[in-house]
Order: C-alpha cells, then structure tokens, then sequence
C-alpha cells in the first residue's frame, strides 16, 4: 500500500506523570503530523485505549490511524497496576491532586490484618466509580460537575480483580500489584480498602504496567519517541494478535474490500472473528460462517479501500 499515507498501527507510549491521555494522543498528532498539515482533518488520527489519570504513568497505548478503529480492544482488555496509597489521610479526588478531606493519627494496622482485608476484594465486586472520573453524567464529565461542587452521585458497576499483590506496607503506605478487569478504578479500590481498615486510601503513586497482556519492555518514552518515532510504530497486525489470521490473494482481497462474502473452507470455529490481510497490510476483520462456509468482512479498512480499488 501506499506508505506516503498516514502511520498505521499501536505504539505503546509510557505516559508521564502529570499529563491527561488526551495531552498524550495530542502530542502524538503532533509528531507525526507534517508542515503542509494546517487543520486537523489532514493530520493522522490516533486515540487511546484507556484514560489513565494524570497522576498516573505507565502504558498508555495509542493507536494511528485505521488502528484507531479497533480501541475496542485495548478498551476491553484486562489491565496490570502498581498502585501505592496511604492509609493516613483521604481527598476528595482520592490522590494527591485533591483536597484533603479527612486525616487518620496512629494508624495502627498489622499486615496479618491488612493481608486478609486485600484476599476479601478479590474476584466480581460492585465498585463505586470516583466522583472525579470521566464518567460522563447527563452528556458532562463527572469530574467537571464535581469541580463546580455538585454532589456527583455514580452508579455502582462490576468489576473484577484478578489477583491483589502486596509488595511492601512501611510508614502508612500500602503498596500493591493488581490486575483487574475493564472499568476498575484503583482509586476506588485504594479507597474501600481504607475504609475497610478503618483508615484513608489516598493514592500517592500509580502506574499502568500492562495492558491485555503486553509487558512493559514494550513501552517507550517521551524520549525515545521523539527521537525515533517511526521506529515506535508497530504493526496493527501486532495489536490485532489475539485474532486468527487470513491470508488473501489480489483477486479476494479485493473482492473483499468491497464488501464482498468469500467463499472459504476453514477449521475457524463459527463465527469466529479474524484478521484479513493481503501481503504485509490488514485489510479489516471478518466473520467466518461456519455453516454457509463463507467469510463474511466485519470492519473493512478505508485506507485497504482506496488501494484496492
């Protein structure tokens, strides 16, 4: 395909503390944008797979343009934390960033006791999102309405945490490794566990180190980024790993950019969801139909398009 078009495809960006996601995405555009690009249709697209909060750092992938269309999967996609919180206070914002709203003297807690505490939130729990979130409630931010002072009341949700880790409990400070489901909030999670010891659970350090499985060997830095940010780019057949992968010829391939079904015999399971490449570029996703035997596109690339016409 034409490689003078948009960068396609996932870096894995080690967000910094003290940025939004959306500082992050934007930065990107940024870099990969070029001079002639003046407005912001011409510039790449990118967007992430995951608000992380602005406290936070870690893994933070970005996907660029046609990738953009499958954030689902980052979105959907179990994620790793190293989180630590103090026992002694709380904030209205459950981190650093708020107000202090409540403060603990002589925390006296043993590890027997706290060890216990984290095995009771383990596994499917009902988890009250923060106020300051980004939530939206009535087509607005949660965290915008509760900076105006308005009592943001937030639905409970289920979440899931996979497994909970102490790693180290010294002056106050609970220091854990967690990996949970989509749409858990670890300042929610440092929180209950405060008030189930009877304490705070302001969050003092967070850091994403995973996200769907990738290691954090994969991450790079604002650095390393802007000193070699093609270098950074990997593949979308990469973030679309999880999904079985077909092969097509010239002739499929553009039968199936079309939006046509394709006959095919397959040991693919029924309805089973696949990447569809042609050479070295994905051309979407399709469904195969396991009874009809054919395979049915689901998410055919624009870019796949206007190459294969």
């Amino acid at each position: 395909m034409n490689k003078n078009m948009h960068p396609c495809g996932v870096l894995f960006f080690d967000k910094p503390k003290g940025w939004t996601s959306r500082q992050a995405v934007n930065h990107v555009i940024r870099l990969f944008a070029k001079p002639e690009q003046k407005n912001r249709k011409q510039r790449p697209k990118a967007g992430h797979t995951g608000t992380l909060d602005p406290l936070a750092t870690g893994m933070l992938p970005i996907l660029l343009g046609d990738a953009t269309r499958f954030s689902e999967l980052g979105l959907n996609a179990e994620k790793c934390y190293e989180v630590i919180f103090d026992l002694s206070f709380q904030t209205n914002t459950l981190d650093l960033e708020g107000e202090q709203t409540a403060r603990f003297e002589n925390v006296d807690v043993l590890p027997e006791q706290l060890l216990s505490v984290l095995k009771d939130f383990e596994g499917e729990k009902l988890q009250t999102p923060p106020s300051f979130s980004a939530i939206r409630v009535d087509g607005q931010r949660a965290h915008t309405l509760a900076r105006q002072g308005q009592d943001v009341q937030l639905q409970a949700r289920q979440i899931e945490i996979k497994s909970i880790e102490l790693v180290s409990f010294v002056d106050n400070k609970v220091h854990l490794s967690v990996a949970c489901s989509k749409g858990t909030y670890i300042r929610s999670l440092a929180r209950d566990i405060g008030e189930k010891l009877g304490y705070g659970g302001c969050v003092t350090m967070l850091r994403r180190t995973s996200t769907g499985g990738w290691p954090q060997q994969m991450m790079v830095n604002l650095e390393e980024l802007e000193e070699k940010k093609e270098a950074c780019i990997l593949p979308l057949q990469i973030w679309l790993r999880d999904l079985p992968a077909i092969m097509l010829k010239e002739l499929d391939a553009k039968r199936f950019v079309q939006g046509q079904r394709l006959p095919m015999v397959s040991e693919l399971p029924d309805q089973a969801l696949s990447c569809v490449s042609f050479g070295s570029d994905v051309l979407g996703t399709a469904v195969y139909d396991a009874g009809k035997q054919v395979l049915q596109p689901a998410r055919v690339l624009p870019s796949a398009q206007k190459e294969l016409k």
